[in-house]
């Protein structure tokens, strides 16, 4: 099967420091890749340039064989870590800016994924928590029939009783011919869910690896595997 994502000696420079330093990888559709590291190891910026949000140094992402751009953006559904869409927008603003902005927007399947987590159409962005406005967000990226899933800590900022629904959200809206790559800090709630794992330090990648593979060799969760790696 050939790969949907394609990273090839990726490096971004800001100054004199490196951001992400001579980074390749490669993912299959029907994947969910988890992006591991710690704070400062190049987890945004990657996804950043992969969706076409950030130009880099040197290097190169292929999606579904094409640079990013116009087409990649296209079937690329990106949640950043923070909000993107303007906070006078009420929730019904959000999804008619997704419905006529993406052609393979779900209307019906987002207004569903709103209405779980108790998103009311009238509530403005401004106006509610940083765990609720992730909530939207996560709707609105997850009800598109996007090839690929990048999510920067979809997780972050939602209490724990809604991290079950948004997981089983993720692992349902997407098919066999897209992949997920999703990158968090709460390895736990993730970690049986993972097909692979991507570590990022300092920039570099440490490993790629199957996750059941690496639970076998290391004898370890992931989440133990990660504290043991990035311990301070």
């Amino acid at each position: 099967m050939s790969e949907l994502y394609q990273v090839s000696a990726l490096t971004k420079f800001y100054g004199a420091k490196a951001a992400l330093n001579d980074v390749t990888f490669g993912v299959e559709p029907g994947r969910l890749v988890g992006l591991l590291g710690p704070n400062g190891s190049g987890k945004t910026t990657l996804l950043k340039i992969s969706a076409g949000l950030l130009q880099a140094t040197s290097g190169q992402v292929l999606i579904d064989g094409q640079e990013p751009g116009s087409y990649t953006k296209a079937v690329t559904a990106f949640l950043p870590d923070r909000m993107a869409l303007p906070t006078e927008y009420r929730v019904q603003d959000a999804v008619a800016f997704y419905r006529d902005f993406f052609s393979d927007f779900d209307t019906a399947k987002a207004h569903a994924m709103l209405a779980d987590l108790k998103l009311e159409p009238s509530q403005r962005i401004g106006a509610m928590s940083k765990g609720t406005q992730e909530k939207l967000q996560l709707c609105l990226t997850m009800g598109r029939q996007a090839r690929l899933y990048l999510l920067d800590e979809p997780l972050g900022g939602v209490d724990p009783a809604a991290r079950e629904y948004i997981l089983r959200t993720i692992l349902c809206n997407y098919n066999e011919d897209a992949a997920v790559v999703i990158s968090t800090h709460l390895i736990e709630d993730v970690e049986t869910a993972l097909d692979e794992v991507l570590l990022l330090k300092d920039g570099a990648l440490l490993a790629h690896k199957n996750a059941d593979e690496l639970r076998e060799e290391s004898g370890k969760s992931l989440n133990e595997y990660f504290r043991e790696v990035f311990r301070c």
